[in-house]
């Protein structure tokens, strides 16, 4: 069973999240199969999202509440939120299949009532998403219940980000992260700014990580290398099937690449060192070194004709070449000798 870590720590293994979302089309037992898959794709969590469209908007067909442009264009927030909701007595379920699945599985409240809810199913952790950072009374609740708190920070100003901190922390919890994003859907990696992740990390003194909405697994991948501690990606069986959040969602064999990548470049970064590592021990023997390059008889005064840097390294550090010229060889050399200081005659 996978377990939803008591704490974010800064530079630990990064925790991948799958995010449900709407992709589930309405289908409870493709809701299933989205758990089982991340699963298998190497996620550490699937996160789904807690509300109804009369919980996060209202049935109004004035102009302010009809999308124009992007993935929804034409449509209400109400007809938006009805497709892609995850309906709530769908959430037992989905709690128990999760835990028979061996995978953690929490979700995002957009109300009190949803926190209510999941309170009720014992979720591990709370998503604050990202239009509901300002949403100060709402954190405060979710942080109330003492369960670890991933807040997202799309659109948000950091003086906002500042305030949905301190909610929290008023609340009494302390077990906080935060996660970068750009609420663009999708996004362009040109939005990204990941320099933001070590520097928000810097200002709140918290763990970070990132939200993505781009298109492949690049972007995650270099927001590990950063520092981010939690990737959460967007995941569906298949684009083609369609769904609210299909065109910027990973299928299983992505999110298997980009779960593979996240860890490989964690594992890379390591700690500060610059000691000889065992995997390059035995390279030593192929640095340069000094050797005798042709034979020089016991007394000739050696001169770059007769001593060169070449490889192996088995002779003296090619930085000696100017104290080795113009001494004498104390012995007959012969070619392909490694130059130690025993050949050498006293120096001039």
């Amino acid at each position: 069973m996978t377990r939803f870590p008591d704490h974010f720590l800064p530079g630990q293994r990064p925790f991948l999240i799958a995010e449900m979302s709407g992709n589930h089309n309405g289908d409870i037992d493709r809701a299933r199969r989205l758990i089982d898959a991340a699963r298998d794709a190497g996620a550490d969590a699937v996160k789904i999202q807690t509300y109804t469209a009369d919980t996060i908007t209202m049935n109004v067909d004035r102009p302010e509440f009809r999308l124009e442009g992007g993935l929804w264009a034409g449509k209400t927030l109400y007809e938006l939120y009805q497709e892609a909701h995850t309906p709530w007595d769908w959430h037992e379920a989905l709690f128990a299949h999760a835990r028979d699945a061996g995978i953690a599985l929490f979700s995002s409240p957009f109300d009190p009532t949803a926190i209510d809810l999941l309170e009720s199913l014992d979720t591990p952790a709370y998503k604050i998403a990202s239009f509901e950072l300002i949403d100060l009374p709402l954190i405060a609740k979710a942080a109330a219940t003492g369960k670890p708190l991933i807040m997202s920070t799309g659109m948000a100003s950091l003086g906002e980000i500042a305030e949905a901190v301190a909610a929290a922390q008023e609340a009494g919890n302390s077990n906080i992260a935060l996660l970068h994003c750009v609420s663009g859907y999708p996004t362009p990696v040109q939005d990204c700014d990941l320099r933001t992740i070590p520097h928000m990390a810097q200002a709140f003194g918290l763990p970070v990580g990132l939200s993505d909405h781009t298109m492949g697994v690049a972007v995650p991948v270099a927001a590990v290398a950063l520092g981010a501690v939690i990737i959460e990606k967007h995941f569906t069986l298949a684009r083609a099937d369609g769904g609210p959040d299909c065109a910027f969602s990973l299928e299983p064999a992505e999110f298997k690449a980009m779960a593979e990548a996240c860890r490989i470049a964690h594992a890379a970064l390591g700690d500060i060192s610059y000691a000889l590592k065992p995997s390059e021990a035995g390279g030593r023997t192929f640095r340069r070194s000094l050797y005798v390059s042709r034979d020089v008889a016991a007394g000739t005064e050696l001169t770059d004709a007769d001593i060169r840097s070449i490889r192996p390294g088995l002779g003296l550090a090619p930085k000696h070449l100017p104290d080795v010229l113009g001494r004498a060889a104390a012995r007959d050399l012969k070619r392909g000798e490694p130059v130690d200081w025993t050949m050498l005659g006293k120096a001039p």
